[in-house]
C-alpha cells in the first residue's frame, strides 16, 4: 500500500496556464517538480525535491511533503 498519498490535492499550472493538474500524492509531485516546473528553481524547489522523495521512501509524513510542495508552487506561481 502506498503511504504518500495527500488528504487534500494541491492544484497548479500546467504549461502557459490554460491547463491544470491535480497533484494527489508525493509521486505525481516528484514527476510534476521534474517535468514541468518552470526553468527558475527557489531553495523551496529543492526542499520539496527532498521531502517529496523521502515521503515516497516512507522516510517523511506525507503531509509534509505536501505543504512543502505547496509551499515551492507558491513562490513558483504555479499554484492554481
Amino acid at each position: 500500500m502506498r503511504h504518500d498519498f495527500w488528504d487534500q490535492p494541491v492544484e497548479v499550472i500546467i504549461g502557459d496556464g490554460d491547463h491544470l493538474k491535480s497533484i494527489r500524492s508525493s509521486r505525481d509531485a516528484l514527476a510534476y517538480l521534474m517535468t514541468c516546473w518552470p526553468r527558475k528553481k527557489a531553495a523551496s524547489f529543492a526542499a520539496a525535491k527532498r521531502i517529496c522523495t523521502d515521503a515516497v521512501d516512507g522516510r517523511a509524513d506525507s503531509s509534509a511533503a505536501a505543504l512543502a510542495f505547496k509551499v515551492a508552487a507558491e513562490e513558483a506561481g504555479v499554484l492554481r
